[in-house]
């Protein structure tokens, strides 16, 4: 019987095998990996209406994070600052600066700076601040060196898996509470604070479902 192809085209079939075995090997980790929450969401930096430097502000003027986000240690939410946290300030200090147009016109109109939000969890994730920043877990945790951010970025993927490991194991996380914003813990400092802080075994949050998803 006359072959319709040629004998090297026998080794097409193996190759044709790997090529496709390969791809799907490829999509499934470019899935996996390249629309991870490290990949997509971590470095997320929108614009902000005000220039606002953390750098200057919490870095080198030393101001405390509950000074403008004062609901932190007393409800769910953060709260954004208020125009007249700004103005305490800035009706006084660098008064017509323009990258503050936007805070004197909130402050003239009564309309909120549109603020973007940076960290953004899904509906369907419950996260209330107080619960955490009243055991202790500090700010850097989660927002990571924000004294040294000029303009605010995500720094952690805030993922369920990122969270649930946390839970599990908080000890390497717990700061006493009076320092829950201090920024410039060493791991030094951390490891002494966690063998000298007896209330640290106490903390054992749940990794049940209903947590976080109510």
């Amino acid at each position: 019987m006359k072959r319709v192809f040629p004998p090297w085209t026998n080794h097409l079939r193996p190759l044709s095998a790997m090529a496709v075995g390969g791809g799907v090997l490829y999509a499934a980790l470019v899935v996996t990996f390249g629309f991870s929450p490290w990949a997509v969401d971590v470095g997320y930096q929108p614009k902000q209406p005000v220039p606002y430097s953390h750098t200057l502000h919490v870095g080198q003027l030393g101001l405390d994070c509950r000074y403008c986000h004062n609901t932190v240690d007393r409800a769910k939410f953060a709260a954004i600052p208020a125009t007249e946290t700004c103005m305490a300030c800035h009706a006084r200090i660098r008064d017509e600066s323009p990258k503050l147009t936007a805070v004197r016109e909130s402050w003239a109109t009564g309309q909120p700076v549109p603020w973007v939000k940076v960290h953004d969890l899904p509906d369907y994730a419950y996260f209330d601040h107080s619960a955490h920043v009243t055991k202790g877990v500090p700010c850097v945790a989660c927002h990571g060196r924000v004294d040294q951010m000029d303009v605010v970025h995500q720094a952690q993927p805030l993922s369920m898996g990122w969270c649930l490991s946390c839970h599990r194991n908080p000890g390497p996380n717990l700061r006493p509470v009076d320092l829950v914003t201090k920024m410039d813990w060493s791991e030094t400092a951390v490891a002494a604070a966690a063998a000298n802080n007896p209330s640290a075994g106490s903390v054992k949050p749940s990794t049940d479902c209903s947590t976080c998803h109510r």
